[in-house]
């Protein structure tokens, strides 16, 4: 039975070995080990509000990102839009431009090609004349190497002139 009921001065020397443990516990070690669990409690509960803080300002940039993008996208749209419209009216002023030095060019081509026309056309008229001339020059002289017949046509000529 030794075993199972221990002897009174064991007890009493248990206790108060137990009751100093505590008291230099409490002197010494519980306050800074509260200490330690309440800094520790303060430090989780500050990491904690800054993730929470952290989460609400990711939130809220993303969403701000999000407005961002679809701003930046209907800039692009915008800017593409008015890019082809440019490119449309360039390209319709390049075409009428063009559809009008062509049509000056032909204009002018016309003109150009009347203008030689009309001086190929003097060009044979002269050379006619001229050609006309030499032939009757040539046949005249032929025809009248004698004195004679020189004399009779100026008279002929002559009385066909009426003064």
């Amino acid at each position: 039975m030794e075993l199972i009921l221990p002897d009174w001065g064991l007890v009493v020397w248990t206790t108060v070995t137990f009751l100093l443990l505590l008291i230099l516990l409490k002197a010494f070690a519980w306050k800074p080990i509260m200490a330690a669990i309440g800094e520790r409690e303060r430090s989780i509960e500050d990491a904690l509000s800054k993730a929470e803080a952290a989460k609400d300002e990711m939130s809220r940039l993303t969403n701000e990102n999000e407005l961002l993008i679809k701003q930046a996208r209907a800039e692009r749209d915008l800017i593409l839009s008015e890019a082809r419209k440019a490119k449309e009216q360039i390209v319709s002023d390049a075409k009428e431009l063009a559809h009008k030095e062509g049509a000056r060019m032909i204009e002018l081509a016309r003109v150009e090609i009347n203008n030689q026309k009309a001086i190929a056309l003097a060009d044979v008229k002269n050379q006619v004349a001229t050609l006309s001339l030499e032939i009757a020059e040539k046949i005249l002289r032929k025809q009248f190497e004698d004195q004679q017949q020189q004399n009779e046509l100026v008279s002929q000529l002559l009385k066909e002139v009426k003064l």
